[in-house]
């Protein structure tokens, strides 16, 4: 049986992330009769494994915890999916390397490559699966107007909208050891919430569901995860406090 802390060493999952994964039902652990601590048995940690498996996937923890509540859910046959998806994410990695590697030679003068060879590994159809997944997450109208905004901006005033987010981000990664609810955390997110209307009219709604996106999807949690291993579920639960009992579009927008 380990610990929480056991099991967050074991797995390289942040203690946070496993009492959130307790709180939502998603990874319940048995409790320790003497003084209540969580304990997680091998039942738990195959569960653990299939979860960071279909997160690793894309797939959200509602969606998740979904699949595992199939009755007719086979772990050995999801164990051979994961493999077959991760074998075609490694092929296209490798296809990826060696076009970087083909481009530094090429570069340095040794070795020779045409137009077509730049590409190899850049598919049209994953670039139309990574604009999908945005459509089918956040709305197709959200998506296209980020992408219009986006456009309209000058050089100059999109690279300062990037210094901008970087520096809250930051500026709340610094914050970590305080109370989700602190006034210093909660101005952070303010200032978060008001540098999202650089790219569309953000409602409570909206940001709380970013918010779970930034915990939930992997191409927002590496981002963040290089700043701080836990402050994906920070950044989270910060939102979450400061969109409690609000509703519809807030009082703001670029």
């Amino acid at each position: 049986m380990y610990t929480v802390q056991q099991l967050s060493k074991l797995a390289g999952v942040s203690p946070r992330t496993l009492r959130f994964y307790d709180q939502i039902g998603l990874l319940t652990p048995t409790r320790n009769p003497q003084n209540g601590y969580r304990l997680y048995g091998e039942a738990a940690l195959l569960r653990l494994q299939q979860i960071l498996f279909f997160r690793e996937l894309g797939f959200s923890l509602e969606e998740i915890q979904t699949v595992l509540e199939m009755p007719d859910f086979d772990v050995l046959r999801a164990l051979h999916l994961h493999r077959h998806n991760l074998l075609q994410r490694v092929d296209r990695l490798n296809r990826l390397l060696h076009t970087l590697d083909q481009t530094i030679q090429h570069l340095q003068g040794g070795v020779p490559m045409d137009e077509k060879s730049l590409y190899d590994g850049f598919s049209e159809e994953q670039q139309k699966e990574y604009a999908d997944e945005a459509r089918r997450r956040y709305g197709a109208e959200m998506v296209d107007l980020s992408q219009r905004r986006w456009e309209s901006y000058t050089p100059e005033q999109k690279k300062r909208i990037l210094e901008e987010s970087q520096e809250n981000t930051l500026a709340l990664a610094a914050l970590m050891d305080h109370d989700p609810a602190s006034p210093e955390v909660q101005a952070v997110i303010l200032a978060w919430h008001k540098h999202i209307g650089y790219f569309y009219p953000c409602t409570y709604e909206v940001a709380r569901a970013l918010g779970q996106a930034y915990a939930e999807d992997p191409a927002f949690r590496v981002n963040y995860e290089r700043v701080h291993p836990d402050l994906p579920e920070f950044f989270r639960d910060t939102i979450a406090v400061y969109c409690r009992g609000k509703s519809g579009l807030p009082p703001f927008e670029k």
